[in-house]
């Protein structure tokens, strides 16, 4: 391909261990592949009737689906969450750095100036803190991250390399993710001239609709390579050089890809959708971004195949956070608007609904909110686990399960004891037909204030501007549309009582 005349491929090597491995000797190889922004409402197996993602739907298929799985309110986060094993609930849980420092390289800033400045504004690491990629290099692995690398919002080849990566090529920078067409990229710690790509900021576009915006999407001056092709292209390129390398050693391999996470833009439409009358040009753009991650999964799937890698690798696939509303059009779509009233959702009686905002993909999957709330719909997420012949194809688990259980669900399944002092809890167990032990709650945060839901459903969430507590019972009311606070008050009482410690409070 093009990108290969630009970019050279680097080498790196990989492959896995222990739960409950049938006829397996050697450690299965890990791929987490994390969408960003992507609701569960957008993937065939949830319903999606426009977007067809037959290679996400396969590994729903053939492994095991969590129909109660939680991620963060928003990126940032929900990364920090995933590679700490910790909630995001606690106040000053990690230090949060501010993104778009990297659009001042070679712009009046050197690249050690710009490291100086994130490690005076960044604490470092404490010297017993363990995590994730750290998890798998301790059970043997070798481990690679591509794409929107780290926490945010901005980061260094250093603290990358503290966190546990043998590789990493992606964004040091998450506001410069926030464009799709980058000048530059990184690579151990080495900065990727990317020719043609010209746009300071990535070329990143509005999100809402306007003549002139369109105009502007659709100017390919100084937009060459996009950067999931980019991507793509060395974490396919890594496949090929591991098992070329006949390492000993597994891989742990982590994809946050930015994919489809807004502002719009893709390098061209696809079929499926040009002459799809029930969308507006922006979301036949949107569509086809999901359309291109589902692709980029049937790549993958199709390159451990083809290397004979496929049947020693556990696949999982999830998200950061829940739905965003990208597509955004006057007179079409309005997210913080109810296009029926015409008034602005408070959030405590009225909230986001994909059919009172005219979101047609129902990205949601019907449920309450968006991305950055305390509604399921900002946190519930999809998250599929796929190992041919070691994870029963088809099975579902209720178990309620969150971002922050995977690293010590890593721990388990590659043959380590449990993380001390983390939040999450292995679920390990679950995934080989066993039954692993449950949390009592799930803890998250938002921009509205903490949430609080129990294993059996009960959810306490709480809108710090108002100082509201509501209650309601998720088995029995999926869109939060019964608050039950008044009727149960011993139980707002216990649960207020358990999110307030969690926060520290």
């Amino acid at each position: 391909m093009k990108y290969l005349a630009i970019l050279c491929i680097l080498v790196m090597t990989f492959s896995f261990a222990g739960c409950s491995l049938k006829k397996k000797s050697k450690k299965p190889n890990v791929i987490l592949i994390y969408a960003d922004d992507l609701g569960r409402g957008l993937l065939g197996t949830y319903g999606q009737k426009i977007i067809k993602t037959p290679h996400i739907d396969k590994l729903a298929k053939d492994g095991m689906q969590f129909s109660n799985a939680y991620g963060c309110h928003y990126c940032a986060p929900a990364r920090a969450s995933l590679l700490t094993g910790m909630h995001d609930v606690r106040k000053n849980q990690w230090n949060i750095t501010k993104g778009g420092i990297y659009t001042n390289l070679d712009q009046g800033m050197t690249f050690q100036q710009i490291k100086d400045s994130i490690h005076t504004m960044a604490m470092p690491a404490k010297k017993d803190e363990v995590f994730l990629g750290e998890v798998a290099q301790k059970a043997g692995y070798t481990t690679a991250e591509f794409g929107k690398l780290e926490w945010g919002f901005a980061t260094t080849p250093e603290r990358m390399e503290r966190h546990g990566w043998d590789y990493h090529f992606g964004y040091y920078d998450h506001q410069r993710c926030h464009g799709f067409y980058p000048p530059f990229l990184f690579e151990n710690g080495n900065k990727i001239d990317i020719p043609g790509n010209t746009h300071i900021d990535c070329a990143k576009t509005n999100n809402e609709e306007t003549p002139e915006a369109y105009k502007e999407r659709w100017n390919m001056k100084g937009k060459a390579f996009y950067s999931e092709d980019i991507i793509m292209e060395k974490l396919l390129g890594y496949l090929n050089t591991y098992k070329e390398s006949e390492e000993e050693k597994p891989f742990f391999m982590y994809f946050p890809t930015q994919l489809p996470h807004g502002p719009i833009a893709i390098p061209e439409v696809h079929p499926d959708f040009k002459y799809d009358d029930r969308l507006t040009e922006f979301e036949k753009e949107y569509a086809s971004m999901v359309k291109m991650l589902d692709t980029d999964v049937g790549r993958i799937v199709a390159q451990l195949d083809s290397l004979h890698l496929l049947e020693n690798t556990i696949i999982v696939f999830t998200s950061d956070n829940g739905h965003e509303v990208y597509a955004q059009e006057a007179g079409r779509t309005n997210k913080d608007v109810d296009l029926v009233t015409n008034k602005k959702y408070n959030n405590i009686k009225t909230r986001f609904l994909s059919e009172l905002s005219n979101d047609v993909f129902d990205g949601n999957d019907g449920m309450s909110g968006l991305k950055r709330s305390n509604w399921e719909g900002g946190v519930r997420i999809p998250l599929f686990w796929f190992w041919k012949g070691n994870i029963e194809a088809g099975a579902v688990s209720e178990q309620r399960v969150s971002n922050y259980d995977f690293l010590n669900t890593l721990a388990e399944i590659t043959g380590q004891n449990e993380v001390e002092n983390k939040d999450g809890k292995s679920y390990a167990k679950t995934l080989f037909g066993g039954k692993a032990e449950e949390r009592p709650y799930t803890v998250f945060n938002s921009k509205l204030g903490p949430a609080l839901v129990t294993k059996d459903g009960w959810k306490l969430r709480y809108y710090l501007k108002k100082d509201i507590f509501q209650l309601y019972f998720l088995p029995d009311d999926y869109r939060e549309e019964k608050e039950l606070s008044k009727k149960y008050p011993e139980m707002v009482a216990t649960l207020k009582k358990q999110l307030l410690a969690e926060a520290g409070i």
